[in-house]
């Protein structure tokens, strides 16, 4: 009976708990307020991402940003000024609470970056 009960007791020590991650999940949205459903990811899945794609000026200036799970992280971004995309992820369950803001530029920035370009075009012409 205790050899049966240690090799349990073993066994049991030896199994790995195993939880799913979940993740916030969306496609496309306008907002982070756009994006607070929650999903099961798979067991294949290792990351929460979140991707955010926006550009234009002032009133023109539209954004996306779409949340999910991830095998893998092809984290990076790119800020063209006009133009923003970032992909970011992280490992833990509902993590990605965030649009990925550290990409997203200002107006002011957008339009100081905007009025420079002119500026330097217009001054190579002349």
């Amino acid at each position: 009976m205790k050899t049966s009960f240690a090799v349990v007791l073993a066994a049991l020590l030896c199994v790995e708990r195993v939880s799913s991650l979940m993740c916030f999940h969306c496609d496309n949205a306008e907002n982070n307020w756009g994006c607070m459903s929650v999903k099961t990811c798979s067991d294949a899945d290792n990351y929460c991402i979140t991707k955010y794609l926006g550009g234009g000026m002032g009133e023109n200036h539209k954004q996306s940003i779409s949340k999910g799970c991830s095998p893998i992280c092809p984290e990076g971004g790119i800020d063209l000024g006009l133009m923003a995309f970032s992909v970011k992820c992280c490992k833990t369950s509902l993590c990605n609470t965030s649009g990925a803001v550290s990409v997203k530029s200002s107006t002011l920035m957008l339009a100081v970056g905007a009025l420079l370009s002119l500026f330097y075009i217009l001054g190579a012409k002349l």
